[in-house]
């Protein structure tokens, strides 16, 4: 679909990363904003809650495709929906892979920067196996994706990996996430790359 963009290896036009965890039969979707205010909501989060979709849009005012495509992927698994909110939004030169002093260019050459996202409100302690997405940046997951592991307790719980890419696959992607969660058991999952609805129901209907 629209909402996956080519990326190999510059950022996607519609870049975002998506964290997804387990539901249960019974939940439905909460849509709220992780690192900041919470937007509207079908229903309030409970300690029960075993469902969450988390995802990173780089630039949200343009691309509004990349958040319907995580609501289909929530809406198919029955999953909560929060987006990632960094501390300071990207803009489209930050976005600007051929300029090597661009935001993103400087974080994907130094690994060991974090980029900031604003405070979250989400528990993630409620929550089991955990499906995490985002677009392949030089040919791994962008930083920030370390920033959002990094950030939480996640010992035992199994993290799933999907991505976009327009040609490359995960590359080192596990081995490079994997010390931002140490106790957490990460997994290299599947590709999505312009998948229609349907696609992307028989695959949230395999995991």
């Amino acid at each position: 679909s629209a909402g996956f963009m080519k990326f190999c290896p510059r950022p996607p036009k519609s870049c975002f990363t998506t964290m997804i965890a387990k539901a249960l039969p019974s939940t439905g979707i909460h849509s709220g904003i992780c690192g900041g205010m919470l937007s509207a909501s079908r229903r309030p989060v409970t300690t029960a809650l075993k469902s969450l979709m988390v995802f990173f849009l780089c630039i949200r005012r343009l691309y509004s495709h990349s958040k319907k495509t995580a609501e289909m992927i929530a809406e198919a698994g029955d999953f909560d929906l929060c987006e990632i909110a960094p501390k300071v939004p990207y803009t489209k030169a930050d976005l600007n892979w051929m300029d090597k002093k661009s935001r993103s260019s400087v974080e994907m050459a130094d690994k060991s920067i974090r980029p900031e996202i604003a405070d979250s409100n989400v528990d993630v302690s409620a929550y089991d196996e955990i499906i995490l997405g985002f677009p392949i940046w030089w040919y791994v997951a962008p930083t920030i994706v370390n920033t959002f592991l990094e950030k939480y307790d996640l010992s035992g719980k199994k993290i799933v990996l999907f991505a976009t890419s327009g040609g490359s696959g995960f590359g080192n992607t596990v081995s490079e996430l994997q010390p931002s969660a140490p106790n957490a058991q990460i997994v290299e999952g599947k590709l999505l790359n312009r998948m229609s609805k349907q696609e992307i129901s028989e695959w949230v209907k395999s995991l």
